[in-house]
């Protein structure tokens, strides 16, 4: 699909979303021209989507119960204390790692460096609210409807962004120590856009550690 879609061959693809991009300084706006920074509102028909969702949400409670019981039964095969101390050790890291790198924003904070200039066009390249990243084998391509759509994403998404692995590329801030849906697209200058995935440890986190630059 991504192949007949895009056009471009996969290694790794996924859904991403990018949390609110901060106000930039009046300047820096208005040196961007005024660019879209937010996206657009859910049309008529998400709404309708909204609603259907709350009649499955009972379903989805089902299976997610069904879930949490058999890792309760998983559970049972380990010390309770051994497992609450590992959990508590390993938030505590995961929490100074974002503390020391400043995981807790968008990105890096220099409207001026790649990532930022980068995040003052992303609205402008697609409304949609979510981005559909693809890992190739040089570059990072972002896909999306070029408006924003409640159904069928898929279908009517398009290239909206390249950037050749000389621009940016993919890295886990967490070297894989733990499963996080936060992924970096960090750019050649140093800067860097949070991305939030879809799944934990997905497709795209996964091929991240592979690859032998994942450790720098």
């Amino acid at each position: 699909m991504i192949s007949d879609r895009l056009g471009v061959r996969a290694e790794a693809a996924g859904w991403c979303t990018i949390d609110k991009i901060p106000d930039p300084p009046a300047e820096v706006l208005q040196a961007a021209g005024n660019p879209r920074l937010r996206p657009a509102v859910m049309p008529p028909l998400g709404m309708l989507g909204t609603a259907v969702g709350a009649l499955l949400m009972p379903f989805v409670m089902l299976l997610s119960l069904l879930d949490s019981a058999r890792e309760a039964l998983d559970r049972l095969f380990e010390s309770k204390k051994d497992e609450k101390r590992r959990a508590r050790e390993d938030e505590a890291r995961r929490k100074a790692i974002v503390a020391e790198q400043g995981l807790d924003r968008v990105f890096d904070g220099n409207w001026s460096g790649a990532a930022g200039q980068f995040l003052l066009r992303w609205y402008g390249h697609s409304s949609h609210h979510q981005r559909f990243v693809v890992a190739t084998e040089d570059e990072v391509v972002l896909a999306a409807p070029p408006k924003r759509v409640s159904v069928g994403r898929d279908k009517r998404m398009e290239v909206v962004a390249r950037l050749a692995t000389g621009q940016a590329v993919l890295f886990d801030p967490f070297l894989g120590e733990f499963r996080t849906q936060l992924l970096l697209l960090k750019f050649h200058d140093g800067s860097w856009l949070r991305l939030t995935t879809e799944e934990f440890r997905g497709e795209l986190h996964m091929h991240v550690l592979r690859q032998p630059s994942s450790g720098n």
